[in-house]
């Protein structure tokens, strides 16, 4: 078996449990409910207060766990699973994206580092398979393909690794916020904790996979595919 079939094939079965731990506990804390009846949305203005950002709107998005906070439009944007949803893992989302906010307000460097890196790698994730693929092709007569081509996934999994640092930073501000604001308590910070940690998880998975598969182009380039 290739090199490339072990990687894909690994990190297929790592991503699908990965996935499946995610929404067991999503789906588990979901349960949970939250003291006062608060809903995601209302977790998540309250964080927002509470740390003195007056310029973020709080909105709900189609889709299941599709929650992100857009810094160009200062916009958290809430799952309708989580924006009406009064339960532990409902809170736990709403106040990670509240978590980017607060990078966003205090100029947090890996936050930045990512946003400067975001129309590069759009427009590596859009042809980079394209121009690898050509590259390989072509790798006798026209090497530099190859070359350009590892070099724009190469940003992509710069950018996935730099996501890292943003993801678990933002869960960490999240976990202690709720604690400290009387959300959580010390038996259902743990689920909330747990619930983040999960989703975490899936970050690291793409960014591992993302540096397994750059290698593997780089062996190719250097005539060393097995």
């Amino acid at each position: 078996m290739s090199l490339y079939w072990i990687i894909f094939i690994g990190t297929a079965i790592a991503s699908w449990v990965v996935q499946s731990s995610l929404q067991s506990k999503f789906k588990k804390y979901s349960q949970v409910p939250l003291p006062y009846g608060m809903t995601g949305a209302d977790v998540a203005r309250k964080m927002l207060r509470d740390n003195g950002i007056t310029d973020v709107q709080v909105t709900h998005t189609p889709g299941h766990l599709t929650d992100h906070y857009n810094p160009q439009t200062k916009v958290v944007n809430l799952s309708e699973s989580v924006y009406n949803s009064c339960s532990i893992a409902a809170a736990a989302v709403a106040a990670h994206e509240c978590g980017h906010a607060l990078q966003h307000a205090h100029a947090y460097a890996p936050l930045q580092m990512r946003s400067a890196l975001v129309p590069v790698v759009s427009f590596a994730s859009q042809w980079v398979m394209w121009i690898i693929l050509a590259g390989m092709l072509l790798i006798e007569s026209f090497p530099s393909l190859m070359l350009f081509g590892i070099v724009l996934f190469a940003m992509t999994t710069l950018f996935s690794f730099i996501t890292l640092p943003v993801e678990i930073n933002a869960s960490q501000r999240a976990v202690k916020w709720l604690l400290t604001a009387g959300i959580t308590n010390d038996r259902t910070t743990g689920m909330a904790e747990s619930a983040l940690r999960s989703a975490a998880y899936t970050y690291v998975v793409a960014a591992l996979s993302s540096l397994a598969t750059l290698l593997y182009y780089i062996m190719i380039f250097l005539g060393r595919r097995d």
